[in-house]
């Protein structure tokens, strides 16, 4: 399941508000795709190996 913005926070550590530019920004170069007004809708845009591995 897509995480949530509040999900990404906790787990960087960070505000709110950094969470939420670092989504929009990710969105901006085309990597994720989220559908307006609906919670947990962030779908990625490139294959999951092209991504490292976290902890």
């Amino acid at each position: 399941r897509p995480p949530a913005e509040a999900d990404m926070q906790r787990y960087f550590g960070t505000t709110p508000p950094t969470v939420h530019r670092m989504v929009l920004e990710l969105e901006r170069r085309g990597l994720i795709r989220r559908s307006a007004g609906q919670a947990r809708s962030i779908e990625l845009l490139l294959a999951p190996e092209l991504l490292p591995v976290l902890r």
